[in-house]
């Protein structure tokens, strides 16, 4: 983990003019109540939260950022950008279709599942998906390296860093409301702002 904001903990500003009831009760939700699976499968969940783990490693968070529920929540929610993707298939079967694939690859390559994996194949599988090298007779044509890059990390990142222990991590004060960011310039930060250490 990165140790420039090392000692920053954003929830520290929990009591102050930085949050209001509104984003406390968002946190507190956030932090508190972390939903059950609802959407995918127990295997599905599986797959996912051992991508999860090779996408953002969390080894030194004894309680690591939930991120596979979270994905879950928002699926079974019905939860969407707003648009889609020429030859991709709406959302939530994207995802079936994407973790079945990732499944499908594992066992082809390395003859047993993804979520038994070592390090090093799980590394070398996703970015052979990255890079185009899947099997596209397992993707039934929704291209792989979409699903990664588009689909499957950029939701993976999203949801990391709407968590406060992400925002401690960055440095991240916290929404700009109510209190606001004045000092916008390169180079500057507002005085309750982390402090990045030299």
């Amino acid at each position: 983990m990165d140790q420039r904001y090392a000692g920053y903990h954003v929830l520290g500003k929990w009591n102050s003019v930085s949050f209001d009831d509104t984003t406390r009760a968002v946190l507190r939700r956030r932090l508190d109540d972390v939903p059950p699976r609802r959407f995918f499968t127990e295997d599905e969940w599986r797959v996912l939260d051992a991508l999860v783990a090779r996408i953002l490693p969390q080894p030194e968070r004894a309680l690591p950022v939930p991120v596979t529920p979270w994905i879950d929540a928002g699926l079974f929610a019905g939860q969407q950008e707003g648009f889609r993707y020429a030859g991709t298939p709406p959302v939530r079967d994207a995802w079936r279709q994407g973790l079945a694939a990732i499944e499908q690859e594992a066992r082809l390559r390395y003859e047993t599942g993804f979520a038994q994996l070592d390090g090093r194949s799980a590394d070398a599988l996703l970015r052979a998906l990255e890079q185009g090298g899947a099997d596209p007779d397992l993707w039934r044509g929704m291209d792989a390296a979409h699903f990664f890059i588009h689909v499957l990390v950029k939701r993976v990142a999203a949801v990391y860093y709407s968590h406060p222990q992400a925002w401690s991590e960055v440095g991240f004060g916290g929404p700009a409301s109510p209190r606001g960011y004045v000092r916008l310039g390169f180079d500057t930060r507002d005085p309750w702002e982390a402090k990045e250490r030299p």
